[in-house]
C-alpha cells in the first residue's frame, strides 16, 4: 500500500508488454525509478532477461532473479510475502543491500550458479533473516538455476523456492516433545521432573532463563526448579502481581502472555531480563501451573516458540501430576495391610450406625405416619374444651376443663416433637440474626434457667444471618438451655456461642461443604459419660426420671438441624460439661425482622357463610361448632362431591375451609375446582399432615390441625380482610 501511495508522485510510463500480468509487482515495476537501479531502462534489457521477468511475473510459484553481477532482484507477488518487510525496497536493488543479514550465506550459493552455470538445489534449506523486525530462522526448498544470455553466458539466477518453516519446526516441537515424552515419566519425581524439562527448554530456545511455576490460587505461585544463566534466581513463593498486575488474570483465560521489558528492570528476579513468555495450564478452567521463559534481548516470539512453550508445560504437569498419583498409590500400598484392618474395623462400625439409622428411621416413619391421626383426635378434644370453658361451668368442672385443655396441648406439643424428629414438619425458613434471636429469648431463658445458673451471651452481631425457621429455632434452644440447666442441679454457668469460624469448632459428620454458621450452647455441668452421650440423641432415650422427659428435645434439635441443611453434634466430658453444636446454612440475604402478630379479630364482622368440608365426621362436627361459635354462618359437607353438588344446587359461600387428605381427592383439587366456579373465594385448609409442600398444596392458606378456636378465627378473619 505504501508503494502505491508513493506511485502517485510519478510520471507514470506505457508498462512493457513483458511486464503485464503481474499484479502489485508490475505496478510497482511501472512506477520505479530506473536510474536508480544496475539494471536500466526496461527497454534497454536483454531479450534474456525480458522473457524470464515475462515468465516469472505471471507465475504462481515463489521466484525472484538475481540479475548480473550485483544480482539485482525482481520477484513476483508470490515471493515477496517470504521477504516481510523487506519488499518494495528490495525490488530492482542489488541482493547485498536487503539481504545483508544473510548475505555470507546467500552470495556463495548464487556466486556458485552464476559462474559455473551448474543448478543447486535443497530441502529444508535454513536461511537467517530480518523480515519482521527481529531476526528468524526460516526454512525453505530452494532451486537455483541459471539464465543464459544469447550468447552463452549466464546473466542471472532464478530462484524458485517454498518456505517449509511450519512443517520443519512442527517436526523440530514433536521430536522435542517425544524426547520429553520418553524421558520425564522415568524421572519419578516432581523436582527431578521440572529440572530435565526447564533445562532441556532453555537450550531448545536459547534462552536466558525457564522456570515452572505452580499455582497457589491465592495471587502466588511457588518455584521449584529453574535454569538460569546469569539472572538472580526466583525459587520459592513469587507473586504475579509484582511481575504484572494482568499476568494471572490472562493466564486464567488462556492466553499465552509476551512481555517485553527495560533491561534494568527492578523487579526482584527480573534485573537484566528484556522479553518473557507465559504459557499455562489449565484444568477444568482452573490455573493449575505455569511455564515460563526469559531472554536477555529483546524477543520476537514466533507462533512456533509459543505452541512449543505450551505443549511442554502441558507435558511437564502431565508428568508431574502422575508422578504424585504413582507416589500416593506407593504410599497407599504401604500400609495396606493396616488400612485394611481399619476398614474391616470401620465397616464393623458403620454396620452398627447403619442398625441404629435404620432404627431411627423406623421410628421416625412411625412418628410421621400415626401424626396425623394424633392430630386429627386432637382436634376434636381441644375445640371441645375450649367450647365447655366458653360457657359457665362450677370450680370443680372447669379445673377439668382446664386440666383437660393442658393435656391436649402437651399432647400437640408431643406431636410437634415426633414431627421434628422425624423431620417432616412443614419449616418456614427465613434469614435470621442469630444475635437478635437470642437477645429477644435472653428474659425467658434467664428465668427458665433460675438465680443460680449464670447466663452469659457472646454473639458478634456482624455475623451474617442463617437460613432457618426461627420459631422452630427458638424450641431448640430452649430445649438446649432447660438439658443444660437439668445438668447444673447445684448452679453453674451457661454460655451461648456463636461464629463463621469452623476452624474453632469441628464439623459434625456428614455435614456437606457450603458456608454454615454454627450456634453453641455449652455448661459446666456434671457432663455424660461415654455411653450415655453415644445414646443420648436416640428417640425416648432419657437419664431424667419418669415424667421428668419425652427423650425427643435432642432428637428434635437434631430433626431442626439436618431438615434446613445443617448438622448437629454434642460433646461432653464427666465432671465438666456439655457442648451442644448447632450448625445452619449462612444466608446472603436481608435479615427478617421479627415482628409480635397481631391478633386479628377473631368474631365474624358480618354475616359470612363457611362451606365447610371434611370426612371426619368428629372433626367436622367439633369445627363446625367453633365457628358458630365464631359468629360464621356454617354448610357442612361430609366431603368433595357433597360439596360440589351444593355449589350445582345454588350455594354461594364466602369462604371455603376444607380438609385436605379426603378418600375422593384432595382439599387442595376441590379448592381449584371450587374457585373455577366462584371465582377468587377465600379458601382455608386444614390438615393434620405437617410435611406438604406449598407445591402440593398449590399456594392455598393452611392451617394445621389440632388448632384452637382464636387460632381458626384469626385465620378466617386475615383471610376475608385480605379479599375486602
Amino acid at each position: 500500500m505504501k508503494a502505491r501511495q508513493e506511485s502517485k508522485s510519478v510520471n507514470l510510463q506505457p508498462l512493457p508488454g513483458f511486464m503485464r500480468g503481474g499484479g502489485e509487482v508490475s505496478c510497482l515495476l511501472q512506477a520505479m525509478d530506473w536510474g536508480r537501479s544496475p539494471l536500466g531502462p526496461p527497454d534497454a534489457w536483454s531479450p534474456a532477461l525480458k522473457g524470464v521477468v515475462a515468465t516469472l511475473l505471471s507465475a504462481e510459484a515463489q521466484i525472484v532473479l538475481f540479475w548480473g553481477p550485483q544480482y539485482a532482484a525482481l520477484y513476483n507477488d508470490a515471493y515477496w510475502p517470504t521477504i516481510g518487510d523487506k519488499h518494495p525496497a528490495a525490488l530492482g536493488q542489488p541482493a547485498q543491500v536487503h539481504w545483508r543479514e544473510l548475505w555470507d550465506d546467500l552470495e556463495p550459493l548464487l556466486r556458485g550458479v552464476r559462474e559455473t552455470g551448474v543448478s543447486f538445489s535443497a530441502k529444508d534449506r535454513p536461511f537467517y533473516i530480518e523480515r519482521h523486525g527481529p531476526g528468524e530462522t526460516a526454512y525453505f526448498d530452494v532451486s537455483y538455476s541459471a539464465v543464459r544470455e544469447a550468447d552463452g553466458a549466464v546473466g542471472g539466477v532464478l530462484c524458485i523456492v517454498t518456505e517449509t518453516s511450519e512443517r520443519v519446526y512442527f517436526q523440530h516441537r514433536q521430536a522435542f516433545l517425544q524426547e520429553l515424552r520418553q524421558a520425564l515419566p522415568g524421572l519419578g519425581q516432581a523436582e527431578r521432573i521440572e529440572a530435565h524439562a526447564v533445562r532441556r527448554l532453555a537450550k531448545e530456545l536459547g534462552a536466558a532463563r525457564v522456570c515452572f511455576g505452580e499455582d497457589l490460587g491465592d495471587g502466588r505461585y511457588r518455584v521449584g526448579q529453574e535454569w538460569a544463566a546469569h539472572v538472580p534466581p526466583i525459587t520459592g513463593i513469587n507473586q504475579y502481581a509484582a511481575l504484572d498486575p494482568a499476568l494471572r488474570e490472562a493466564l486464567l483465560a488462556g492466553q499465552v502472555v509476551q512481555r517485553n521489558y527495560e533491561a534494568n528492570s527492578a523487579m526482584p528476579g527480573f534485573q537484566g531480563l528484556c522479553a518473557t513468555l507465559h504459557a499455562p495450564v489449565l484444568r477444568a478452567e482452573r490455573l493449575e501451573a505455569m511455564l515460563a521463559v526469559h531472554f536477555h534481548t529483546p524477543h520476537a516470539w514466533t507462533p512456533n516458540e509459543c505452541v512449543l512453550v505450551q505443549e511442554t508445560a502441558s507435558q511437564v504437569w502431565a508428568a508431574i501430576t502422575h508422578a504424585r498419583a504413582e507416589r500416593a498409590l506407593h504410599a497407599l500400598n504401604e500400609d495396606l495391610e493396616e488400612r485394611v484392618v481399619n476398614m474391616l474395623a470401620q465397616r464393623e462400625a458403620s454396620l452398627v450406625h447403619l442398625h441404629e439409622a435404620r432404627k431411627a428411621e423406623i421410628i421416625g416413619q412411625l412418628s410421621g405416619g400415626i401424626a396425623h391421626d394424633l392430630n386429627n383426635m386432637l382436634t376434636p378434644i381441644i375445640a371441645s374444651f375450649e367450647l365447655l370453658r366458653r360457657h359457665p361451668q362450677q370450680e370443680r368442672a372447669e379445673r377439668l376443663i382446664d386440666g383437660g385443655l393442658q393435656a391436649a396441648e402437651r399432647a400437640r406439643n408431643l406431636v410437634g416433637r415426633l414431627l421434628s424428629f422425624a423431620r417432616r414438619q412443614t419449616l418456614k425458613p427465613v434469614t435470621v440474626s442469630l444475635a437478635a434471636l437470642v437477645a429477644d429469648m435472653h428474659e425467658l431463658m434467664a428465668r427458665s434457667l433460675g438465680p443460680a445458673i449464670v447466663l452469659q451471651v457472646d454473639i458478634d452481631t456482624a455475623l451474617p444471618g442463617v437460613l432457618v425457621d426461627p420459631h422452630q429455632l427458638e424450641l431448640a434452644l430452649l430445649n438446649l438451655v432447660v438439658n443444660a440447666r437439668d445438668a447444673m442441679s447445684e448452679g453453674g454457668q451457661l454460655i451461648i456461642r456463636a461464629g463463621a469460624n469452623e476452624g474453632s469448632v469441628p464439623r459434625p459428620r456428614g455435614l456437606e461443604g457450603g458456608r454454615q454458621l454454627w450456634l453453641q450452647v455449652s455448661d459446666n455441668g456434671c457432663g455424660m459419660s461415654d455411653e450415655v452421650l453415644e445414646h443420648c440423641i436416640e428417640p425416648f432415650y432419657s437419664t431424667k426420671g419418669v415424667g421428668r422427659g419425652t427423650g425427643l428435645g435432642l432428637p428434635m434439635v437434631q430433626g431442626l438441624a439436618l431438615q434446613s441443611g445443617g448438622g448437629f453434634s454434642i460433646r461432653s466430658w464427666v465432671g465438666r460439661g456439655t457442648e451442644a453444636t448447632l450448625w445452619l446454612p449462612a444466608s446472603e440475604a436481608e435479615v427478617v425482622e421479627r415482628f409480635v402478630e397481631t391478633d386479628a379479630p377473631q368474631q365474624a364482622q358480618r354475616p359470612t357463610r363457611v362451606l365447610l368440608v371434611d370426612d371426619e365426621p368428629l372433626v367436622r362436627q367439633a369445627t363446625l361448632m367453633q365457628l358458630r361459635a365464631l359468629g360464621y354462618e356454617v354448610t357442612e359437607a361430609q366431603g368433595p362431591a357433597e360439596a360440589l353438588g351444593l355449589l350445582d344446587q345454588g350455594l354461594v359461600p364466602d369462604a371455603l375451609l376444607t380438609d385436605h387428605v379426603m378418600a375422593e381427592m384432595t382439599g387442595a383439587r376441590l379448592a381449584q375446582q371450587v374457585r373455577e366456579r366462584l371465582g377468587q373465594l377465600p379458601v382455608l385448609i386444614i390438615t393434620g399432615y405437617t410435611n406438604l409442600t406449598p407445591r402440593e398444596l398449590h399456594g392455598f392458606d393452611v392451617l394445621r390441625k389440632p388448632f384452637r378456636q382464636d387460632e381458626l378465627g384469626r385465620s378466617l378473619a386475615r383471610l376475608l380482610t385480605a379479599r375486602g
